[in-house]
């Protein structure tokens, strides 16, 4: 793959003909020749952090955790530990209370 830089990304955009992408995009929909994309569901410490309206290192400071851990439980490939699960359920059912804490750190 090229490297992209400014030039390259120029040249790319000059070459590009939109109307004919937009045909070719609706040709494909009226065929049935679609890309179906599973949506997957948030984990609870991505809801709950979503539901606080904190960043992921605001709410892992308040979870007394690093980013990367919090990232890693967003993203399901590990799970938190029964006091975090706690902290966790505590902070999606009542999200109002955690930015509480938050504002007074």
């Amino acid at each position: 793959m090229p490297k992209l830089t400014g030039k390259t990304i120029k040249a790319w955009e000059a070459d590009r003909d939109l109307n004919a992408e937009l045909e070719a995009s609706i040709a494909d929909i009226e065929q049935g020749n679609v890309t179906t994309y599973t949506v997957t569901t948030l984990t609870s410490a991505a809801r709950a952090r979503l539901k606080s309206g904190l960043s992921q290192t605001e709410f892992a400071a308040l979870l007394g955790v690093s980013r990367r851990t919090l990232e890693q439980w967003e993203q399901g490939r590990r799970e938190p530990s029964g006091a975090a699960k706690t902290l966790i359920r505590i902070a999606e059912q009542c999200p109002q209370a955690l930015k509480e804490v938050a504002e007074t750190r």
